[in-house]
C-alpha cells in the first residue's frame, strides 16, 4: 500500500492536507489517483470515499518526522571515496525535523557552502513509538519506507568536523514520494539522476549493516515516535548539485522523488 499526504489543488477544498492511499501504475504516471483517508494511518484511519488524480494534488512530505535519525558511512564504497574507514558500529546523527520538504519542494542553496552534495537512500518510517527493540522484532515497529536525499554542505562537513550545519539545514531532507508499506527492503535498487545523467546506483543489500541492525542499534539509545524517520547511508557516487539542477532519487518499489535546486531568497 502506497500512503500519501497531500493537499488539494482547487475547488471547495483547496489547500486542506489529508492522508491517502495512492493506486495505479507508478510507470503510467496519468492511472494514479490518491483516494482521501480520514484521520492518520498510524491510527483508525477510514477512506472518505473521496478521489482525486494524483495530477490534481500537491504531493508533500508523507511524514512530519519529531525527528530524523541518519546513519553515515553504511556503504562501503562510499566511505572509501570520501577517504573514510566504515566504522567498527552504527555513525548515527540527527537532521531536524525543519529541514524536511516533499517531492514538490525545492532544495535551496545555502549561502554558507559552495559545495552542496546530493546522497540518495532508503528511508524507514517508523510505525509505533518503541524502545530497546530486538533486531527480531524491528518488523513490529516498521510502517513503511520512502526515498530520501541526504543533501549535504560537504565543505562544510568537513571544515565543522561535525554534521549539525552541514546535513541539517532548511530543506537538507527530501522525503517522499509517498510510504510504501509493503515491500521486501533487503536488495532495492537506489538510483540517482541530476539533470537526467545518472551519479549513484546502488543495491540495499550492499548496506554494512542492515535495518534490523541499525534501528536495535538506534532504539536502544532513544524512544522512536510514529512517524519519525530512519535514513540507511548512501550507495558510492555523491557529488555535486548547482543552482537550476533537478536531483531525483528512485528506489526500487517505491517511486522516484525529484527536487529542483534554487538558490536561496
Amino acid at each position: 500500500m502506497r500512503i500519501a499526504r497531500f493537499s488539494v489543488r482547487e475547488g471547495a477544498a483547496a489547500g486542506s492536507v489529508s492522508f491517502g492511499v495512492v493506486e495505479g501504475d507508478a510507470d503510467q504516471p496519468d492511472s494514479l489517483v490518491v483516494h482521501t483517508l480520514a484521520g492518520h494511518p498510524f491510527g483508525a484511519a477510514e477512506p472518505t470515499g473521496e478521489s482525486h488524480p494524483l495530477s490534481r494534488v500537491r504531493l508533500l512530505s508523507p511524514m512530519l518526522p519529531s525527528k530524523v535519525v541518519a546513519v553515515g558511512r553504511n556503504y562501503a564504497a562510499h566511505a572509501a571515496e570520501l577517504g573514510n574507514q566504515v566504522p567498527d558500529v552504527p555513525l548515527t546523527f540527527f537532521k531536524p525535523s525543519t529541514s524536511v520538504i516533499g517531492p514538490t519542494e525545492a532544495i535551496a542553496y545555502p549561502p554558507f557552502t559552495s559545495d552542496l552534495q546530493h546522497e540518495a537512500e532508503l528511508a524507514v518510517v517508523i510505525g509505533r513509538m518503541c524502545r530497546e527493540v530486538p533486531v527480531d522484532r524491528v518488523p513490529e515497529v516498521v510502517f513503511g519506507y520512502t526515498c530520501a536525499n541526504d543533501v549535504t554542505a560537504r565543505d562544510v562537513q568537513q571544515r565543522e568536523g561535525q554534521w549539525a550545519r552541514a546535513k541539517g539545514f532548511d530543506t537538507a531532507c527530501p522525503l517522499g514520494p509517498w510510504i510504501e508499506t509493503d515491500l521486501d527492503p533487503a536488495d532495492l535498487a537506489i538510483t540517482c539522476t541530476v539533470n537526467g545523467e545518472l551519479r549513484q546506483a546502488g543495491r540495499t543489500s550492499l548496506m554494512v549493516r542492515g535495518i534490523p541492525e541499525l534501528i536495535a542499534h538506534i532504539s536502544e539509545a532513544m524512544t522512536l515516535l510514529p512517524g519519525d524517520v530512519i535514513l540507511t547511508g548512501t550507495p558510492a557516487g555523491v557529488g555535486p548539485l548547482n543552482v537550476g539542477d533537478e536531483v531525483a532519487v528512485s528506489v526500487e518499489g517505491i517511486g522516484t522523488l525529484a527536487n529542483k535546486v534554487i538558490k536561496r531568497g
